[in-house]
Parts: C-alpha cells; sequence; structure tokens
C-alpha cells in the first residue's frame, strides 16, 4: 500500500530534489543581516537564525504579523497562535513542567542511523545543514551539490569565523549541533515517541546548527540551565529554538530549565519562535499519534484481569518483539514484517506494532513478501 505516513515538507521553496545555488542559499541571509545593522541596539537580544548569525533584533516592533520568506529553511520567522509560532514565551507557558525521566534506555542508536536522509533530497542531514549554515561553500564533484568540501562557519555560538575543510582530522572543527541535545530529549519525553518520530527530531533542520566543535563538546546533553552560548546576543534565539522544537515533539521542560528560559526571554518579550526544517512531521507515542490512546487486544494477567496494552513497544531484542506486539517495523525502509512472512526472523526490528492498522498509522507499509 502508498506510504502515507510521516510526510515530510520543506518549507524552503526550492524543489526538494533540487539544491539551490550557493548564490540564492545566501540572498535571504545577506538581506537579513542587512536589516539586523539597521534595527539593531546594544541592548537588545537577537535571535538565532538558521544560518547561525544574529537575527533581527527582538526588541525592534513587528511590522507585519506574515511569516517573511527566507532563503533557508528553518530561519522564517513565526507569527499567529497556531501550533510552532507566535512568541517564545507564549509557547513556553504550553509546555507541560515536568521533572526529568531517567536515562535507562538511552542510546544514540534509538534515534535512528546519524544524519539520515529524511527528505528525501539525496543528501544527508549533515550536509544540508553545512550547505545552509556554511558560507562560500564548495562541493566534492559528481555528488550534486551534497557533499561539502569547504566553506567558512559564521559561528552563532563564539561569534567566531570558522574555516571549513572536509577531511579526517579536520571535519570536527564544525560539527552539528542538536539545539534540543538528544540526552535531554530523552529525559523529556522522547523516549514515549516511536523509533520513526525520534528519527525526525535527529534530523529536523529545526533543531540542528553548524556551530563550532568544542563548544558542541561542551555543552553535550545540557539543557538551558546547564549550557547557553557563551554570546550572549543569540542567546533569545537559541532558547526560543529549543522552545519550538519541544513543543513540535511534544516533549516537556524541567522546572529549573523554565525558570532559565524564562530569564533570558525576560529580556526579549517579543522574541518569536522559529519555524521550518520538517514542517509536515507526525508525532506518534508509544500510545498512539500525537498522544491519542491506541489499544491492540486485551491480554490476561495471571489473576485473570485483562490489561491493555499500547498499540506501538520497543523490541525485547535485536530480533524479537514482545507477544502482544509481534509485527515487525523497520524504521530505515518504513516496511512492517508480519509473523507469517518469509523474512520475519531475520528482520532486526526497531519498532514492534500490536496490529497493522497501528504500523499503517505510524507510516509503515506491508513488506512485499
Amino acid at each position: 500500500m502508498p506510504h502515507t505516513g510521516h510526510v515530510i515538507r520543506s518549507s524552503a521553496p526550492d524543489r526538494p530534489d533540487r539544491r539551490p545555488s550557493p548564490t540564492r542559499r545566501r540572498l535571504g541571509a545577506l538581506v537579513a543581516v542587512a536589516v539586523t545593522g539597521v534595527l539593531a541596539t546594544t541592548t537588545a537580544c537577537t535571535s538565532v537564525g538558521a544560518s547561525g548569525q544574529a537575527g533581527a533584533s527582538a526588541s525592534s516592533p513587528a511590522t507585519t504579523s506574515a511569516p517573511q520568506p527566507s532563503a533557508k529553511p528553518g530561519s522564517e520567522a513565526a507569527s499567529g497562535t497556531r501550533p510552532g509560532t507566535g512568541t517564545a514565551r507564549a509557547v513556553l507557558a504550553t509546555l507541560p513542567v515536568k521533572g526529568r525521566a531517567a536515562m535507562t534506555g538511552y542510546s544514540r542508536d534509538e534515534f535512528g542511523p546519524a544524519w539520515k536522509d529524511v527528505d528525501h533530497n539525496g543528501c544527508d542531514t549533515r550536509n544540508d545543514i553545512l550547505g545552509r549554515d556554511l558560507d562560500g561553500v564548495t562541493f566534492k564533484a559528481g555528488t550534486h551539490d551534497c557533499i561539502v568540501l569547504t566553506g567558512t562557519l559564521p559561528d552563532p555560538y563564539s561569534g567566531r569565523s570558522i574555516a571549513f575543510t572536509r577531511g579526517q582530522t579536520t571535519s570536527s572543527a564544525v560539527q552539528i549541533d542538536h539545539v534540543v541535545p538528544l540526552g535531554d530529549a530523552w529525559r523529556t519525553g522522547a523516549q514515549l515517541l516511536s523509533a520513526a518520530t525520534r528519527e525526525l527530531l535527529a534530523n529536523d533542520p529545526l533543531n540542528l546548527l553548524a556551530v563550532d566543535g568544542p563548544l558542541n563538546g561542551q555543552k553535550s546533553d545540557g539543557d538551558a540551565a546547564t549550557w547557553l552560548p557563551p554570546s550572549k546576543a543569540v542567546r533569545c534565539g537559541y532558547v526560543a529554538r529549543q522552545v519550538a522544537v519541544k513543543q513540535r515533539y511534544h516533549l516537556w521542560v524541567t522546572t529549573s530549565e523554565k525558570a532559565a528560559i524564562t530569564r533570558i526571554l525576560d529580556t526579549c518579550p517579543t522574541q518569536r519562535v522559529p519555524v521550518g526544517g520538517l514542517t509536515g512531521a507526525k508525532v506518534v507515542t508509544q500510545k498512539g499519534a500525537s498522544g491519542s490512546t491506541s489499544t491492540a487486544a486485551p491480554s490476561s494477567s495471571a489473576k485473570g484481569s485483562t490489561t491493555t496494552h499500547p498499540a506501538v513497544a520497543a523490541p525485547v531484542s535485536a530480533y524479537d518483539c514482545p507477544s502482544w506486539a509481534p509485527i515487525k517495523g523497520n524504521a530505515s525502509s518504513h516496511v512492517y514484517h508480519l509473523p507469517t512472512g518469509a523474512s520475519y526472523d531475520v528482520t532486526r526490528p526497531e519498532t514492534c506494532f500490536a496490529t497493522e492498522a497501528a504500523a499503517q498509522a505510524d507510516g509503515y507499509r506491508a513488506a512485499a513478501r
């Protein structure tokens, strides 16, 4: 059956199968920088754009409520009151406040293969972000402008200009930061998301910035209460991006995290959340789409009482699913395998489903055999 779930739509105006030229990619950023130079004040808190440069002054009055066009996905100004838009303070107020969950079960693998091409434009996510955020980019010949060889990063976290050269000993100078770190995401609700949704979270351009490598290592998986960019000018935009990501993927904030974000946003009350990235991402939790309760057939406990299981579950081993959710889902191919299928025994499940309907609701299609 056709694949209907997890429809991803880039906010960029260019065709997804054709990367914009370096000139087109930089045009919107140059215009934004020119406007910033006119509007910025010494006390304004500026925003972190997808390019990593400071955006328009947060204290400057808005001249229109319509989103402004941008050549770089994830950097558009937000407006209105729809989910993913509005002031960062207003969106922060909608996020649940809970304690940190345990890190039990966490690993990078829980968020899928690193830098998967989730938007299906032919380029892996790391090179997409390098091509978006670096200036003066050159690409490896024959890769359809996918593999970035060189460029210059206007680092958002330090304010320095960093030369990038692809290579075994040089690539680490510029790293791709998860603005909401995956470890923090796991502690604040991501462990309740389906494997496919966590994969989107890890590759969503809204949650990614090219940054100074050592600073990214220093940040580790810290939230706003434990780490902020050294450049105070971009802290408003930085925490606003964290708020936008947590809203999109139904994550919560801790009391200390909310207090830290609030202190920053108090200096820039009109700071808006960024939009863009994987705007069509479908959030599916272990209890079904968007947190709705979706259940499988009940099973009997030892005392004869009835227990209802969720429709989606984590595998119990590399090749095995729970008995009440026997359908194996392969997140890399978005194919699910039934117990009677020819390839069932050799399939490594990344998520398990109780019913075919649950698999299909999560964007999976039946195996051909």
